[in-house]
This record gives structure tokens, sequence and C-alpha cells, in this order.
């Protein structure tokens, strides 16, 4: 059966009419005047009216007249009425409607032209209630700013705690060094004194046992070469427990640095080095003539100096040794570059390079900082910068 032309009209405007009311969402259109042509049950239960009494209506003076905080929203300003007026559709999640008892809820609302072939008719204006949503992310957002506060907080305790673990390991540090400068006094005072002493009183007795020879029977001569020869044993022994006490005391307080200071330590230390561990020594050394540090902060120089060249030492493998140690009046430069086997940079940064963080600690209390350059089968690099602006 074939409906006439009328028919199909009714037919089509009843399917329209039963889509608007089924969806959630409110659907209102405006004639070229902002009044209201027709809205769903949906749109005007969320403003809080009947459908037959938002009819004809201006919908901007109804519901879209103030902004969130009260204060008025002018009609040219509307992007709903920019839709027909200007031709620019628009989606907006930012604003509010009003609702019947001048109480603003946030929308989600999209505005398009309505068109009638080329002739703009009004607009088409659909809307969401987004209360819940806006909730829901304020709530977020408070949640985030709590939790952006607590970890400010956190990190501030944090710093705070490591500015002490920092000065409590430089504490620590300069105890270790004064008890390391008491007991090489101590040792060189006392037990270095002992053994001179004691090596002399050998030497004595080997002098007198060795008079009393051409004075003495034939039958008892075997006997004093062997008391000559204990005598002379007792003397190595002691020569070399002198060297082993110079020894341990250069390596817990060189004298050298408290008698001429922190450069010719290091160039001390660097040929010693280079010395012992049979390298080819490339020294350098400039811009250090009157520039005089703070103990503690020499002492660290020397400490780190001493802890890059005893990393040569144990893993570079390598046959060359540059040290170039510069003050330019605002910052001192101490490098230390091997032509070992090199490293991954994971090996410096790894939990147990212990050297590797003590050299840090003891750069970054004075407010400077190490830089570590390697490469596998090119040797590695050590560069200490320390600022002298404030010594």
């Amino acid at each position: 059966m074939t409906l006439p032309e009328p028919a199909l009209g009714t037919v089509w405007q009843n399917q329209l009419a039963l889509l608007l009311e089924s969806t959630g969402e409110g659907i209102f259109g405006i004639d070229m005047d902002g009044l209201c042509t027709f809205i769903n049950a949906a749109g005007a239960r969320m403003l809080g009216r009947e459908p037959a009494w938002v009819l004809g209506r201006n919908m901007h003076e109804l519901t879209h007249h103030s902004h969130a905080d009260g204060s008025a929203y002018l009609a040219h300003d509307c992007p709903i009425f920019n839709a027909f007026r200007q031709g620019l559709p628009c989606r907006i999640d930012t604003e509010v409607f009003w609702d019947h008892a001048r109480q603003p809820f946030p929308v989600e609302y999209s505005s398009h032209p309505l068109m009638d072939g080329r002739q703009v008719r009004g607009a088409v204006v659909t809307f969401v209630d987004i209360t819940g949503r806006k909730r829901a992310a304020d709530a977020l957002q408070r949640a985030k700013n709590e939790l952006e506060l607590r970890v400010a907080e956190r990190t501030q305790e944090l710093s705070v705690a490591m500015g002490q673990l920092r000065e409590l390991a430089a504490y620590s540090e300069r105890v270790r060094e004064d008890e390391r400068t008491r007991i090489a006094r101590e040792v060189h005072d006392e037990l270095g004194s002992l053994l001179v002493a004691l090596k002399m009183d050998v030497n004595w007795m080997d002098k007198r046992i060795s008079e009393q020879q051409q004075r003495t029977p034939p039958d008892a001569e075997a006997m004093r070469e062997r008391l000559r020869s204990k005598c002379q044993n007792m003397s190595g022994l002691i020569e070399r427990a002198v060297d082993n006490v110079g020894r341990i005391i250069t390596d817990l307080r060189p004298s050298i640095l408290d008698h001429q200071g922190l450069w010719a330590a290091l160039e001390w230390q660097a040929h010693e080095f280079a010395q012992s561990a049979e390298l080819v020594l490339d020294w350098g050394m400039a811009g250090t003539e009157g520039v005089a540090l703070p103990e503690p902060m020499a002492i660290a120089v020397f400490r780190i100096f001493q802890e890059m060249l005893s990393n040569v030492g144990r893993h570079a493998r390598a046959s060359q040794l540059a040290v170039r140690i510069l003050c330019d009046g605002a910052q001192l430069t101490v490098s230390v570059q091997d032509n070992g086997c090199g490293a991954a940079d994971e090996a410096f940064e790894a939990p147990t390079a212990y050297g590797v963080m003590g050299m840090r600690e003891r750069a970054l209390h004075f407010g400077g900082r190490l830089e570590i350059s390697s490469k596998i089968g090119l040797g590695s690099l050590f560069r200490l910068h320390i600022a002298l602006l404030n010594i």
C-alpha cells in the first residue's frame, strides 16, 4: 500500500518526534530572533520547564543570560547565536545554562546553523548536563593538587634530609681527616722514634761485637759471628719497619700536604703513582701561583685526586696518564685521563661504584661537580670542577 504525500510527511514527522524524545541529550531549535521553535522533553527537563512553556521564548534570555560567576552574557557574544548570525558552528564545554530556579549547571553544548537550501533559518542546539563530569574533574584536580603538594613537601623534606646527610658526611670526613692526622703524627713521633732508637742500639751492638772479636779466644768467634748475623738481620727488619711506617704515615696524611701545600702534594702524588704503576706521565699545571684553598677544600681535592688515580690503577690497565691542573681565577679544574680499556657509562652510575659516589659527594659539598667521560677501548677522563669565587 502506498501512502499519499501528506501521510508520508506525517509519518516522517512522527518518527522525528520519537527520535528527539528518545535521546538523553537536550535539543532545541531557535529562529533568527533567538525564539524557541522546538525543544525535546530531555532538554525541557534539564531546564526545569515544560516543553510547551519554553516554546516561543528567547532561549538566550531564558537559559544563557549570564556567565557562571553571575556576570551578564551579552547576546552578541553568544556562540549559539553566532551559529546562524555568522554561520559559525561551535562546541563548548566551559559554560553554564540556567534552570527555572536561576541556578547554573555546567553544560557541553553545540550549535549548528539550520539551513533551508542556502538560506539560514535559525540554529539547532544540543546540550548535556555535565555536572557529574565537572565534579569528577574537580575532584581529580583537587587530588592532583593535593598529590603535588605532598610530593613538594616530601621533596622538600628529602632535600633537607639530603642536606643534613651531606653535612653529616662532611663532618664525618673532617673527623676522619683529623683522626688520620693525629694517628700519623703519633706514629711518626712515637713508633718512628722508637724504631730509629732501636736501630741505633742494634747497630751499636753490632759494632761492639765486631770490636770484641779481636780480643776474645777463637772458640767464641763462631758465637759472636752468629750474634753479628742476628744483629744485621734485626737491622734489616727495622729498616723495613721504618719504611712501612713512613708509607702508612703518608697514606694517612702526606706530610707534603701540610708542609708545601696542595699543589706540591698533587704533583708529588701524580709522580709517585706513575712511578709505582710504571706509567708514562704527562703532567701539566697552570695558574696556581698565589692560589691557596681552605684546608677542608684542599683535603677534599687531594682525596678526589687520589681516588681518580686509584681508579686508574685498579681498572684502566693503562700505559699513559695525562694530568692537568688549571686555575683560571674563577674555577679550579683537575683532570686525569688515561689510555686504558675504558668502561661503559653504566659502570660509573652503578650502586656499587662507591669510589665515584664518594668523589661526587666530596665535590658537591664544596659546590663542585665531577664529570666522567669513558669509552670502551679508548680510556677514561675524570674532570673535577670547583668554583673559587667564594673562597
